[in-house]
């Protein structure tokens, strides 16, 4: 049996405009149609979305000689980053993020994110200014923060003169980064129309300036004269030189790797502090629990002294935290999993069904809509409740599905061969920012009564999710 077939009203485009306008809604709309497996056209391709969480598992463990990730991935990169894939690319990536992005790795990953977040954070901290209140859009300040921290941990600091002093050489990072931020951010807002080749004349013009930009930025030539550059960068920037992949195409490689690594974590990081400022109990909890890891780690924020540094286990002693940042990730990160059919395949469902899935179509997963915002599994789904995904006694707790255990219930990072490599570091980005803002600064809302702006629905899958609209905040240090 094939799954339930809709083909929309237009020849080969079919549903590829109500996709796009808002994929949530769409999906929705067929789930309700037709169930939890159905197949749509969608510009040429048939897509068959699986929507039965318990069911995910036939998927992330069919073998790669049936079901291929890359075949997609392949195809987007070369349209968005200019950049055309060797054959060992994912393999290489894999290999460097679990040596530089985990275990001990992260540790010195998370030590280079936290040193470079101070540099950003306090280069003010004596001049008097930070006692008052400062006022920024709370999109702007994280996505900005974050980022910028995040580009100079991975891809190194301006090199030193010798003649000038530590500060001159910190002065250029800030200004370097800020002017990186400020165009890495008009790509951005291209980049879900750029990934559907529907960008319309001038807004292509300007998507090419900034790949050759970028290029020209992040390439070998410019990243080998830093200081500091992480081993996550220049294995991998190397494995691709051994394997005679030319260097202009490492260059591009080089923006691939920007993107992957601070697309995401930025705006993660904005809902993360926006939530716990609408929600009073999260935040006075998540903040007793940040100031008790610091006294016990012997540290304390007060004047005239340096400032805390929060390491790797430090982070490991967070469990409120590490629930409020799967909470946020449940509401606001949409990824769509996509795999090409590379041969016929019967896909057995939970409830025992089997549909036949035919070569040259692809497999999706929407997890945002099949289980994150899933009521059975999530009660109050649009609900942010901080400690959803802990029991009383401070465990993790487990989530069920028609009285079975689920083991897909959240999937910000993806799954099985596709996981995102790098989301142990990603986590600590957010939580080191969270946890030094929680720690130094008072925060605000301007307008108190502001409510949460909603989702841009045009970046449905792609990642982490970014509002409509800025929210303006004041803060100021505590102390």
């Amino acid at each position: 049996m094939e799954p339930p077939l809709d083909k929309g009203h237009i020849p080969w485009l079919g549903y590829a405009l109500d996709f796009r306008k808002n994929s949530a809604e769409f999906l929705k709309k067929m789930q309700r149609r037709h169930g939890d497996i159905f197949t749509v056209l969608i510009g040429g391709y048939y897509f068959t979305f699986l929507m039965d969480p318990l069911s995910f598992g036939a998927i992330e463990k069919a073998s790669r000689a049936k079901l291929d990730f890359e075949a997609f991935a392949v195809e987007l990169v070369a349209r968005v980053f200019g950049y055309h894939q060797c054959k060992n690319d994912h393999k290489i990536m894999q290999v460097s993020s679990t040596k530089h992005l985990m275990g001990d790795g992260l540790v010195v990953m998370t030590q280079a994110m936290m040193e470079n977040l101070q540099t950003l954070m306090f280069h003010n901290r004596d001049s008097g200014e930070e006692r008052l209140w400062q006022q920024d859009g709370l999109f702007h300040y994280s996505y900005n923060t974050v980022f910028r921290a995040g580009y100079l941990a991975l891809f190194g600091n301006e090199p030193g003169t010798g003649t000038e002093s530590k500060e001159k050489t910190k002065e250029r990072d800030l200004i370097h980064s800020e002017e990186l931020f400020d165009e890495f951010r008009k790509y951005d807002r291209l980049f879900p129309r750029l990934a559907y080749a529907v960008l319309p004349p001038k807004d292509k013009m300007e998507a090419e300036r900034l790949k050759r930009l970028f290029w020209k930025l992040l390439s070998v030539k410019n990243t080998r004269e830093k200081d500091n550059i992480s081993g996550w960068i220049s294995d991998q920037e190397q494995f691709l030189a051994e394997l005679g992949v030319p260097e202009y195409m490492r260059d591009r490689f080089m923006f691939l790797l920007l993107w992957a690594a601070q697309g995401n974590t930025g705006p993660s990081s904005f809902w993360l502090l926006l939530y716990l400022m609408k929600h009073p109990k999260a935040m006075q909890a998540v903040r007793e629990e940040v100031d008790k890891v610091l006294r016990e780690a012997g540290q304390e924020v007060k004047p005239g002294s340096p400032v805390v540094n929060i390491t790797r286990d430090m982070l490991m002693k967070t469990p409120l935290l590490d629930s409020a940042v799967d909470e946020t990730l449940r509401l606001t990160a949409a990824p769509i999993l996509i795999r090409a059919v590379v041969e016929d395949l019967n896909l057995k469902m939970a409830n025992g069904r089997e549909y036949a899935l035919r070569k040259g179509d692809r497999v999706a997963l929407f997890p945002y809509i099949a289980v994150q915002m899933d009521p059975e599994v999530h009660p109050e789904p649009y609900t942010f409740k901080y400690n959803r995904f802990l029991n009383q006694d401070g465990t993790k707790k487990d989530f069920y599905k028609n009285g079975k255990k689920l083991k897909y219930f959240n999937m910000p990072w993806g799954a099985g061969t596709s996981i995102c490599p790098g989301r142990f570091f990603a986590i600590n980005e957010i939580k080191l920012f969270v946890f030094l803002m929680l720690s130094y600064y008072e925060l605000e809302l301007v307008n108190e009564k502001e409510e949460i702006p909603p989702i841009d629905v045009s970046r449905w899958g792609f990642g982490s999710m970014q509002p409509t609209h800025d929210v303006q905040f004041k803060y100021r240090l505590r102390i």
